[in-house]
């Protein structure tokens, strides 16, 4: 199963390779202008052109294939004169892969004291230097081709949480409405998304994903989510919008979020996924692992000279101990961000693949099974019942035997 945007050139073809017969899960391949994407795909956000304490060639060592600029962001600076002039973020930021822009629409609805929404757009003042800006669907089409994506979104209103009604039927109409013009003023050589919107009003979700999806965008995206409403209406938001939703064209789901996150959504259907999460915390010293997440700061990692996770391949794990990482941590070092956010990623990058491999296998269910057994384990349990060392001695072990280690 296949979508081709129809015309003249064709930014964007999506592929289904395989479904799990038990979920809503779909394995994919997303062919875009700079390269294919596998799906289900997690992107790094690189909101100022730069993935925080990564370069690009991590990236790419990785295994990233797309990852998120911000409009909002790049427009205030450096500006799309210097990104223009460069030839586009792409080469602006060195990175040959694929690259999605949002809108700047949550950015600027975020911003409620210095920002004013009218019919025709927002108003909203910079909060580099205070001056005064408008983003209408128009404008913000415009800056998002001058930026060069493969994939740009459709200006939208999200609703905060939480909101009456009212309001977040006033701003699904109004999201509807920008949708329409920010179509209209797209550039055809880039592939666009509309957004679906509603809050946690079931009614609106529906109304929104079936309008969203009559206009024929090239993928449909479900925003205002992950907005403080918590897990269970932000699932209940993807089971509203998922069905009303074309099953051929790729389905992103913004500003998510977490492991378990991730999975859930994929079996409930969606495609995409971004979220701050793992450079954030990495830079704040909080680590994923596969016996859950970690504050590497904490005194029992003090004389820990085993890895942050004896089970994770990265560099990080390879070569650095849990102990080294939170000395870097109280001694304030730029490397501790650094490595934190490389093994953050990587943990993200791996669980993705493992996903796409349990889809392709018909096993999403039993991998979603065995990973949550294990990662919702708290890590003082690790200590008591399996001890560091023995997951170590596991870790060389599997090592010695694929190959992958010296005896």
């Amino acid at each position: 199963m296949a979508n081709d945007r129809q015309g003249g050139s064709i930014p964007i073809k999506f592929e289904i390779v395989s479904q799990d017969s038990k979920t809503f899960a779909r394995r994919g391949r997303l062919h875009l202008t700079h390269g294919t994407v596998e799906t289900p795909v997690f992107m790094p956000v690189g909101t100022q052109a730069t993935v925080k304490a990564t370069s690009q060639e991590e990236l790419r060592e990785m295994g990233y294939e797309i990852i998120l600029g911000n409009t909002y962001h790049l427009y205030l600076r450096p500006g799309v004169e210097v990104i223009k002039s460069a030839g586009g973020l792409h080469k602006f930021m060195s990175w040959p892969h694929s690259i999605l822009t949002d809108s700047g629409g949550f950015q600027v609805f975020s911003l409620e004291h210095i920002r004013k929404i009218g019919e025709d757009g927002v108003v909203f003042r910079s909060y580099v230097d205070g001056s005064y800006h408008e983003f209408t669907p128009e404008r913000v089409m415009e800056i998002q081709s001058a930026i060069s994506a493969d994939i740009v979104m459709a200006f939208d209103e999200c609703a905060p949480y939480p909101c009456n009604k009212d309001y977040a039927a006033e701003a699904m109409r109004r999201t509807h409405e920008w949708a329409v013009r920010s179509m209209a003023a797209r550039d055809p050589e880039q592939a666009f998304f509309g957004i679906v919107q509603g809050s946690v009003y079931e009614d609106l979700r529906t109304e929104s994903a079936q309008f969203i999806a009559s206009l024929d965008t090239d993928g449909i995206a479900i925003g205002g989510v992950s907005v403080g409403e918590g897990k269970e209406l932000m699932m209940k938001a993807v089971e509203w919008s998922v069905p009303h939703l074309p099953t051929d064209k790729p389905r992103y789901l913004m500003g998510v979020g977490t492991p378990e996150d991730l999975i859930d959504s994929v079996m409930r259907g969606i495609d995409m996924f971004d979220c701050v999460l793992p450079t954030r915390l990495g830079r704040s010293g909080s680590l994923y692992t596969s016996y859950g997440r970690i504050n590497i700061k904490n005194n029992r990692f003090i004389s820990d000279f085993g890895p942050v996770d004896p089970e994770c391949d990265c560099w990080c794990c390879g070569n650095y101990s849990a102990a080294y990482l939170r000395h870097l941590y109280k001694s304030d070092e730029i490397l501790a961000s650094r490595l934190a956010t490389y093994h953050n990623l990587y943990f993200y990058a791996s669980l993705m693949e493992r996903i796409r491999r349990a889809i392709e296998c018909g096993q999403l269910t039993e991998f979603r099974k065995e990973f949550l057994a294990k990662y919702r384990r708290r890590q003082a349990s690790v200590h008591d019942d399996l001890p560091r060392q023995e997951l170590h001695n596991d870790r060389r072990e599997k090592k010695r035997y694929s190959g992958h280690g010296a005896p």
